[in-house]
């Protein structure tokens, strides 16, 4: 199996390390005594339309332990959704009842939804619920921890939900175990960095329930017989938020002498959450984390904790709570690889376990082999073409799709009859497309692909020439504005899309991807693992992202196309290039766009540009001062 694009300076003696540090941790893994356990179910991976929630954070959370070797199959337990009886334990009735209503679940879930989504928004709800009376339920088993790989959803109150949250998980598990029989003090340790209001209010009058709050802002009422609320507002950094937490969570601890800790361990205080307002920097989540774990393992009697995921906004989110985790069963730190290069180890997993026959079959056929018909479409004024990029039947591709989970996201998104169709007569390449509905009026994706030997001299690479991915369905907002060339908002897939490109290449044993993005903002998604054909197109673009630095990405593209980067020696407009990017699969490639010459003429380039943004009205897209 080809392996991925590793940086440059990194050795084959490194690699090979690295492998036998995960193989070592997946033995240990076995004979690891169980003290922390996972919470997790397939059916936790669903995308709310048009925030930056991730839909598949817990997903990625638990494929980066699994692939780390950290977590086996037996140390995560599948929940079952949160019965009514222990949800009306905490929630008047009347407020279930409207819950029904698909006004009151829009509102909750502050987007536009449909019949269906609300029906699987409410689902999610109970399902994750269930999984956090399961970590409690662990961690009182055990004596040690248990993660709800999800849930958090602390602004609910007893007669109303609120951004993002119908159902308050944490109250419900804690009202379950009371009925159960647990009497000890329960302590709620609240770091998502928006206020823990609705936890508050249901505990107000409950002195047996200490709910401990550091946020940005208060969203309600703080007066409870047992609570701590503190709020620090904005642009908080390291320093200020861990000194709080050292000068304040000890006494409490200490006071309360908990039989459980249940800590939402949000991490929107991040610098880059897409929706929080700190600077907070990984070391000082992770910093955070740790210290709310001692403070529990270290007392005599350790205390059980159960562990809730709450906030975190952003396709980068996962990686804050995988580092926590990582370090919370091995005592080390692990650092997660990029989104992209997730993606492409899960991708690859799942494409060790295909049936090669599988894929260029159609259903019914014993095996496989080149037909006359076949033949036809590949010699000149022949007949039709019938097998995708010359290998995959249609079964094979809508399989590919399926296997690697394309289609299931999709269906999470509200698409439940996703129909996927082939042009391979198409005269500018063979052209897969799906559709978001059986009468194929919703075109959600259109992909147009050539195999090639020109594109790279001495290389056959897959060239994309198409890629549109969009949801019909929604709307742009001020959070998710128009970006150029758009006609609808994405689908938030192209990760997904560029790994299930890759497979292909791989598994046609082809060198590589090769791409030319239209605009500026194509070219800046997943450039983990993209390079430019050609190193002066490379250090012309660091150039421009130098340039941009710290502008959002729909301005920076709008900046781009609107003339508003100029040269700083010459003032003239910088205009968007289109040039040949590539996404290697073989040895080969990667040596010669990640090796040590490609860096070198890069950075020889890089000297001679300057590029600066010029802040004026005129330009489309920026709001800034003149």
């Amino acid at each position: 199996m080809v392996e991925r694009p590793e940086p440059p300076g990194v050795r084959p003696l490194d690699v090979v390390w690295r492998r036998l540090r995960r193989r070592i941790r997946r033995i240990g893994a076995r004979f690891r005594p169980r003290t922390t356990r996972f919470v997790y179910h397939r059916r936790y991976e669903w995308k709310l339309p048009a925030t930056p929630l991730d839909g598949a954070r817990g997903e990625r959370i638990l494929a980066f332990l699994v692939e780390e070797g950290l977590v086996v199959r037996e140390d995560i337990s599948v929940p079952r959704r949160a019965q009514l009886y222990n949800i009306l334990a905490v929630h008047d009735e009347a407020y279930v009842e409207s819950l029904q209503r698909r006004e009151v679940v829009t509102a909750i879930a502050g987007v536009p939804l449909d019949d269906h989504e609300a029906e699987a928004f409410l689902e999610l709800g109970r399902l994750m619920t269930g999984g956090t009376i399961q970590a409690t339920r662990l961690a009182l088993i055990t004596g040690g921890i248990g993660v709800n790989v999800g849930g958090g959803f602390h602004h609910a109150e007893r007669d109303r939900g609120m951004a993002f949250c119908a159902f308050n998980d944490i109250a419900v598990a804690v009202r379950r175990l009371r009925r159960r029989g647990f009497r000890e003090p329960v302590l709620v340790v609240d770091l998502d960095i928006h206020d823990g209001n609705g936890t508050r209010a249901i505990f107000a009058d409950d002195p047996t329930v200490h709910t401990y709050s550091v946020h940005n802002a208060d969203w309600g009422p703080t007066e409870a017989v047992a609570s701590t609320a503190i709020a620090l507002g904005s642009d908080v950094e390291d320093e200020r938020y861990l000194g709080v937490l050292l000068k304040t969570l000890p006494d409490v601890l200490e006071e309360v002498r908990p039989g459980l800790v249940i800590y939402l361990a949000g991490c929107d205080p991040a610098a880059d959450d897409r929706l929080g307002d700190w600077r907070i920097t990984a070391e000082g989540i992770l910093a955070r984390d740790r210290f709310v774990v001692d403070l529990c393992r270290r007392r005599t009697q350790p205390v059980p904790m159960a562990v809730v995921l709450g906030g975190g906004y952003g396709d980068g989110a996962w990686r804050y709570s995988a580092r926590f985790f990582s370090w919370l069963v091995s005592g080390t730190a692990v650092e997660p690889p990029p989104t992209e290069e997730l993606t492409l180890r899960r991708f690859r997993a799942i494409k060790a376990t295909l049936d090669p026959a599988a894929l260029v079959s159609e259903p019914g056929e014993t095996g496989w082999s080149l037909t006359e018909e076949d033949l036809a479409g590949l010699l000149p004024g022949g007949g039709h073409q019938t097998r995708y990029l010359g290998h995959f039947s249609r079964h094979g591709v809508e399989l590919l799709l399926e296997r690697f989970g394309i289609l299931d996201r999709l269906r999470c998104m509200g698409f439940t009859n996703p129909v996927v169709t082939l042009d391979l007569d198409h005269p500018m390449g063979q052209t897969l497309r799906i559709w978001g509905d059986p009468a194929r009026t919703e075109l959600l994706v259109e992909l147009r692909v050539n195999r090639s030997l020109r594109h790279v001299p001495g290389m056959e690479v897959l060239v994309v020439e198409w890629l549109l991915l969009q949801n019909p369905r929604m709307p742009f907002t001020p959070r998710r504005p128009r970006l150029p060339g758009q006609q609808h908002p994405g689908l938030g897939m192209l990760r997904e899309f560029l790994g299930w490109l890759v497979m292909v290449a791989e598994i046609l044993d082809l060198d590589g991807l090769y791409y030319v993005p239209s605009h500026y903002h194509v070219a800046v998604q997943s450039r983990t693992l993209v390079r430019f054909l050609d190193p002066a197109d490379e250090a012309w673009f660091r150039a421009l992202g130098r340039a941009l630095e710290g502008v959002p990405l729909a301005q920076a593209s709008a900046a781009v196309h609107g003339g508003c980067v100029r040269d700083a020696v010459t003032g003239e407009v910088v205009t968007w290039r289109t040039c040949p990017m590539v996404l290697p699969t073989s040895d080969r490639l990667k040596d010669r766009v990640f090796g040590e010459a490609y860096e070198q003429r890069v950075q020889e380039v890089l000297g001679s540009l300057s590029f600066v943004l010029v802040r004026t009205e005129r330009c489309p897209g920026w709001e800034g001062e003149g």
